[in-house]
């Protein structure tokens, strides 16, 4: 009862003020298990604020927390769930740190900045409540919930990044500082290079006005995929591409769960951009296949709002998991494919170092890239 009177104690002080500053003890909670291998040492909720907007109350978050690992293995990545209602559009996010090294009693810190709505009338208790979807190790076991399949995702980034820095120490060992440097930069050209293109994606079927024709995918082949595409297609009306489907094989040796394709597409003028990845979940054993269908479109549109038409697509195998939950990514070289090279982001661990290198030069990188 007394915490009831004080969520509507403090919608009254909203209701006159428009916006509050939230405070950590009234309106945040912190979640962790008894068995968790993390621990909070400091939470600054910062410039984090409640709105009243219609029938709803818009968190705006602006967090930092201070986390300690207390287990004895290296922690490679965490994911957090973020949880203001459970049901309602906009009530949860996650926030994901991937490209950790956190050594057993070692402290680090994640930020947190998103918007959650939430419903006027609180039950009493916290407007938000933030927990442990999972921590990634090392040795790429896994601690957590995992509501939010962060598993997968962090192990394909670990993959990632061990793979490139891999990549990153053989051409500093086979070609020196200054290939590295040139590399380096080279990261932070291509992120600068990218198509301007804003891509839409809406769930669900559409209705379309405009005229529609059926565009067949082209297919990237990489070295050492488990599941090729054979064929597919998607109906593509001006610059909006929607229900894509496609057939797909098993061609490893081991039964396949969960898959994702890369999805490229091409404008009237050539230019190619990367739109996005269609997941699928499946049952694929070795030598089978399945039909993908996603009932999803894709709206594209250059940055002052001019749509882009879609003259071709591509796709390509962007991630494998394996029924044992082991993952595949493509190989290294394989990302040298000139096409990919023009429209894929470098990973997150090129991203990180690169930013290293910005601000703390190359012997910095050089010292990470020995570390581990």
């Amino acid at each position: 009862m007394c915490n009831r009177l004080l969520g509507l104690a403090f919608l009254a002080v909203l209701a006159a003020q428009g916006q509050n500053r939230l405070s950590s003890r009234s309106t945040m909670h912190i979640v962790l298990p008894d068995d968790s291998p993390l621990a909070v040492l400091s939470a600054d909720w910062g410039e984090s604020t409640a709105t009243m907007r219609g029938s709803a109350l818009k968190l705006d978050l602006h967090t930092s927390l201070t986390l300690r690992n207390v287990s004895n293995h290296h922690v490679r990545g965490v994911t957090l769930l973020v949880l203001a209602q459970e049901v309602a559009p906009g009530g949860k996010a996650s926030v994901s740190v991937p490209s950790l090294d956190v050594g057993p009693g070692e402290a680090f810190p994640i930020r947190l900045d998103l918007g959650l709505l939430r419903p006027q009338n609180p039950n009493g208790g916290p407007l938000v409540e933030i927990s442990l979807d999972g921590v990634l190790f090392e040795d790429l076991s896994f601690y957590g919930p995992n509501r939010l399949n962060s598993k997968r995702s962090m192990t394909m980034w670990e993959l990632e990044a061990q793979r490139d820095r891999k990549y990153l120490r053989q051409v500093y060992e086979t070609a020196g500082g200054d290939a590295l440097r040139q590399h380096l930069q080279n990261v932070q050209a291509r992120l600068s290079e990218r198509p301007k293109m804003d891509v839409q994606l809406a769930r669900g079927r559409t209705t379309v006005q405009e005229p529609e024709r059926a565009v067949r995918f082209a297919f990237l082949r990489l070295p050492g995929e488990p599941v090729r595409p054979m064929e597919g297609s998607a109906t593509v009306s001006e610059s909006e591409a929607r229900s894509p489907h496609m057939e797909v094989e098993n061609t490893g040796t081991r039964p396949v769960k969960y898959l994702e394709i890369g999805w490229i597409l091409r404008d009237r003028e050539g230019e190619e951009f990367f739109a996005g990845v269609l997941p699928a979940s499946v049952d694929l054993q070795p030598g089978q296949r399945t039909q993908i269908r996603q009932e999803a479109s894709l709206k594209v549109s250059q940055r002052n709002g001019q749509p882009t038409p879609i003259t071709g697509m591509t796709g390509f195998v962007n991630q494998v998991e394996f029924s044992d939950g082991s993952v595949w990514i493509p190989e290294r070289h394989a990302l040298d494919n000139p096409r990919l090279q023009k429209v894929l982001n470098p990973s997150p661990e090129e991203q990180r170092l690169s930013d290293m290198y910005r601000r703390k030069g190359l012997p910095a990188v050089i010292e990470e890239l020995r570390k581990r």
